[in-house]
């Protein structure tokens, strides 16, 4: 097996120039060198490829067909030096996928940590798990970070940040909720097809709390509408209005006293966080620093 191009550039050369002599002045070899190498070639590939004559070289059957190959390599390892070389000129820009939870709220802290390591621009892509998954697959993505794990053929999948869901309001809720609370509330929900909607109407089925006798207000169709919707509603001790979201989404908010979080009694809604990527980069050196970075990350 031929595990170089060095002999196949020889043989391209020696075509293009039509002569043995004039290769070997192209290339600055010896002319025995780039005779061994063509006869390496057809030794190799058992079968005669150039033929000698007065005015030249004239290519046999089987080197018209090996001409055509090795042209085709030259080319792929030309696009291939070019994409070589805007790594180094850092005119790649490495394209990461999140869930909404993760891109809005989890990400921005640790963004900085990342371009460290890559020396050039990150863009951030924020969309549902399923969507990202696709786009990684089809190598849109060089990364994905999800809460949902679509498992899909082709990609690896990692464990990463454990999160926890919470019930929240703006305002102050008992520390522990019972389930026959849940009906007194107003709710703000995710639209159908969040995970988190269907992650928490699972816990809720389990739990025999029907969702569908709840007072829903609204739907709306990201963790930040959800935040920014219970923020603005009214402060009503009788009956606050509440949603569930990650801790993420609203550490900030907990902090300063704006929202206040409660538990629901002995249920603890938590859930993984993933990395995902081609399982034919598992040995890329450079996404790898990365995925490192992120699982040291961990909190």
């Amino acid at each position: 097996m031929i595990k170089d191009f060095t002999k196949l550039e020889t043989f391209l050369v020696v075509v293009k120039e039509k002569s043995f002599s004039k290769a070997s002045a192209k290339l600055g070899i010896s002319q025995p060198a780039v005779t061994q190498q063509i006869k390496f070639l057809e030794d190799q590939l058992d079968a005669k490829l150039i033929e000698r004559k007065k005015n030249g070289v004239r290519l046999t059957k089987e080197g018209e067909e090996v001409y055509k190959i090795a042209q085709r390599i030259a080319k792929c390892i030309q696009n291939a030096e070019q994409e070589l070389l805007k790594v180094i000129n850092k005119e790649i820009t490495f394209i990461i996928g999140a869930s909404f939870t993760i891109g809005n709220y989890v990400l921005p802290q640790i963004i900085p940590d990342i371009k460290e390591i890559v020396k050039n621009d990150i863009l951030l892509k924020v969309d549902v798990s399923e969507a990202i998954v696709n786009n990684v697959l089809e190598k849109k993505y060089d990364l994905g970070l999800i809460e949902s794990p679509i498992f899909k053929d082709g990609l690896i999948y990692r464990e990463w940040m454990e999160d926890e869901l919470v019930l929240f309001s703006n305002t102050k809720l008992p520390r522990y909720v019972r389930t026959e609370d849940l009906y007194k509330f107003k709710w703000i929900c995710r639209e159908e097809g969040s995970h988190t909607r269907k992650m928490v109407a699972e816990v809720f089925e389990r739990l025999g709390v029907s969702c569908k006798k709840f007072n829903v207000i609204s739907e709306v169709s990201s963790s930040t509408a959800v935040v920014n919707s219970i923020l603005r509603s009214p402060v009503n001790k009788d009956q606050p209005t509440v949603s569930i979201i990650s801790r993420y989404a609203i550490e900030d908010e907990l902090k300063n006293g704006r929202l206040f979080e409660a538990k629901l009694k002995g249920e603890k809604l938590k859930r993984k966080f993933y990395i995902t990527y081609l399982k034919e980069r598992k040995n890329d050196p450079f996404l790898m620093n990365i995925v490192d970075l992120l699982l040291k990350l961990k909190k």
